[in-house]
């Protein structure tokens, strides 16, 4: 039996999307990130209002993990128009966020919600699926490369005033 579910996300769960939203990035990132920048950071980027208005956007895409026994969130996906530094076309779709708790690594669930992700942005017709990521997070790099993702450029990610380098990385939907 799997220790946890995979399901859509609604504009109902964007209160838990916030919840799991600053859990994860706060356990991601407490050795990379200053205190009080992370704090800035969460209370907007992962407040319900953000959430909300993802979830309320065309061509969203957002899937919540759930523990299978008490459905706490462990996990989620979330893919939507590119907000990203580069060129992009109205083909194109962002994975915005994919994080697991670290309690839950290796047990499937971080494959299922890119699984997700990737068929999402395949039914709506992408034609590529970006994403942008800490350039030190070398797992997770080692896990996009894993799905074909390529980088294909840097930026500055601004976390409360403090500027960290990212990778962006892109993988190819068309068939070749």
């Amino acid at each position: 039996m799997s220790k946890f579910t995979i399901r859509p996300a609604t504009i109902a769960d964007a209160v838990t999307l916030g919840h799991i939203g600053v859990a994860t990035f706060v356990e991601s990132y407490t050795d990379e990130i200053e205190g009080p920048a992370m704090m800035v950071h969460c209370s907007g980027q992962h407040a319900a209002a953000t959430y909300h208005a993802y979830l309320s956007a065309p061509n969203t895409g957002c899937w919540l993990a759930e523990h299978a026994q008490t459905t706490a969130p462990i996990g989620y996906a979330l893919n939507c128009t590119p907000e990203l530094p580069i060129e992009t076309d109205e083909t194109d779709i962002e994975l915005k966020r994919i994080y697991v708790l670290s309690k839950c690594h290796g047990q499937g669930v971080a494959p299922a919600l890119m699984e997700a992700a990737i068929t999402h942005a395949r039914d709506i017709k992408a034609r590529r699926l970006l994403l942008g990521t800490y350039k030190d997070n070398h797992r997770a790099r080692a896990f996009y490369a894993k799905y074909g993702f390529i980088t294909i450029g840097t930026r500055k990610f601004n976390i409360g005033g403090n500027l960290y380098n990212d990778v962006l990385l892109a993988k190819n939907l068309q068939a070749i």
